[in-house]
């Protein structure tokens, strides 16, 4: 299975520290975001990575090259504009292929264990999370038969980590376009599952949360 990292955001939130710095190559407990990622991935078996870029992409490319030093191959997905979620998935669909592939946010750090990922049932899987206190409604629920819902008494938050088929973004013309209505669509169908992951995980919105993510790393 090939992965994706999606590296193209603006990082508004945190300027000044992106505004030179692409946000995917900030640095916690000694290394970039990125590279955290990309270490994990190999770790669990995927050797064939694409990364898509728009902010300061030339210094994405510049860092992290082929991906041969990690023991992988990067092929790099240039946006120019960033295209939101789903739109720079679809951009990069020629790189990813015809089989399932796994996506993960650039701007988030976790334990996950990456090989734990599989071939979706339906058109997705996503791996959900407890609220953190910045986001505490949720985003999706989650049923009893492992189905993930756009309703629900007690919503978990999307972490930033799925498995898609093609096929989910094949309606999609080349352009800017979220994940979610996509999602969303697709749960009407019963074909997007999802599980509950309740080890370490950081969506770094924020310098704050980014200082407190390097001393956590740092700690353990």
């Amino acid at each position: 299975m090939k992965a994706m990292i999606l590296a193209a955001g603006l990082g508004t939130r945190m300027r000044p520290l992106t505004d030179h710095t692409p946000k995917p190559l900030l640095p916690a407990g000694g290394k970039s975001l990125i590279e955290w990622h990309i270490e994990r991935l190999q770790q669990a078996g995927f050797r064939q990575l694409v990364i898509n870029t728009a902010w300061l992409g030339d210094r994405l490319e510049a860092a992290l090259g082929d991906g041969s030093r990690y023991g992988v191959s990067i092929e790099w997905s240039r946006e120019g504009t960033p295209l939101e979620t789903a739109g720079g998935i679809r951009r990069a669909l020629p790189l990813l292929g015809d089989e399932p592939f796994a996506v993960i946010n650039g701007d988030i750090w976790t334990d996950f264990d990456f090989a734990r990922l599989h071939e979706p049932v339906g058109l997705a899987h996503l791996v959900l999370v407890t609220n953190p206190e910045h986001h505490p409604n949720g985003d999706f629920g989650l049923d009893s038969r492992g189905l993930v819902r756009d309703n629900g008494k007690s919503k978990l938050t999307f972490s930033g980590i799925g498995v898609y088929r093609p096929a989910l973004f094949y309606e999609l013309a080349d352009g800017e376009a979220k994940l979610a209505p996509l999602l969303r669509a697709a749960m009407c169908h019963d074909a997007v599952s999802g599980e509950h992951f309740t080890g370490a995980w950081w969506d770094i919105g924020t310098p704050q949360r980014l200082e407190q993510l390097d001393a956590y790393l740092r700690a353990n």
